[in-house]
């Protein structure tokens, strides 16, 4: 909920004559966003529509749709498309001298400018952050995010792709596969987010973003790795295939806030917003396919 001094009920309703009986105001609308983002219940909602005012609700422009979202997820994947090719291009391959030693890959990859893969990061992440808690800015801000997850996509694919031929391709399969597979257990209600669902799929991620914080420190303060995370072991392996599955169930969250968002008539600028936070995961998730392959083909 919005806490700007400047941004309430008076600076919504129309100037002079009487006020028409509108939709719920933007803070309600995103306080009842942030309920079905996290599996509201039927009590939950007739709560926020105890809420709204009372009477016909006068709809003007366009509110969140279905298309809506498709069309600005496409865009945005055009521009990540675009990003991509650039970073796939700051990559240079070189021949190995020492293969077809065994263990060593035909050609060694080496990134041209280290410095943009670190400044993409960066980008994507702050952008990621900062819509995260302002979502009327994600129409703004989905398209800079976009191209800097392509560019620091595209890098990372290079470097894998010199390393395993082809696992770039294999990786980009797999995960419009898994997209496909939940949307569709999704539709057919297969998968139901309910409060215990969206609680479990919500830990889970926490603990992914722990382990992965906690290996990062201990690497930066040790000069070593957490070796179960990154080796091609049973348990490694076994780690990558869970993570893959909580990035998994993260995408039946998002379809569960588009449609909810849809079937609610919020504000338009949360096509934006849904599909920013869809984009986000399927980035997620392509990563982690990644590594799991890798780990698969070592």
């Amino acid at each position: 909920m919005s806490r700007n001094p400047i941004l309430n009920d008076r600076a919504f309703q129309p100037q002079g004559g009487t006020a028409l009986r509108e939709r719920p105001t933007p803070a309600e609308e995103w306080e009842a966003a942030q309920r079905m983002g996290q599996g509201a219940t039927a009590g939950q909602q007739a709560a926020w529509s105890r809420t709204a005012p009372q009477g016909p609700i006068v709809i003007e422009g366009r509110t969140m749709s279905l298309g809506g979202v498709a069309s600005a997820t496409l865009l945005m994947f055009a521009f990540v498309l675009l990003g991509g090719w650039w970073g796939w291009t700051q990559v240079s391959e070189r021949s190995n001298p020492l293969w077809p030693a065994p263990g060593e890959p035909e050609v060694l990859a080496t990134l041209e400018r280290p410095g943009v893969l670190w400044g993409a990061l960066g980008i994507g992440f702050l952008l990621a952050i900062v819509t995260a808690f302002v979502p009327r800015i994600a129409r703004f801000t989905a398209i800079p995010y976009s191209i800097a997850e392509g560019v620091l996509l595209g890098m990372i694919s290079h470097l894998y792709d010199a390393q395993f031929n082809g696992i770039v391709l294999q990786a980009i399969v797999a995960t419009f596969g898994v997209f496909l597979a939940m949307l569709a257990l999704y539709g057919l209600r297969t998968l139901r987010v309910t409060p215990r669902f969206v609680k479990g799929v919500i830990a889970a991620t926490f603990g992914v973003v722990v382990l992965y914080v906690g290996a990062w420190l201990f690497s930066l303060f040790t000069d070593s790795t957490v070796s179960f995370l990154h080796d091609a072991t049973p348990l490694g392996i076994g780690i990558s295939v869970v993570v893959v599955v909580i990035a998994a169930l993260n995408l039946v969250l998002d379809f569960d806030f588009i449609e909810r968002g849809s079937q609610n008539q919020l504000p338009a600028y949360m096509d934006w917003y849904a599909a920013f936070g869809l984009v986000v995961t399927l980035v997620w998730l392509y990563l982690e396919m990644l590594r799991l392959l890798a780990k698969l083909r070592e």
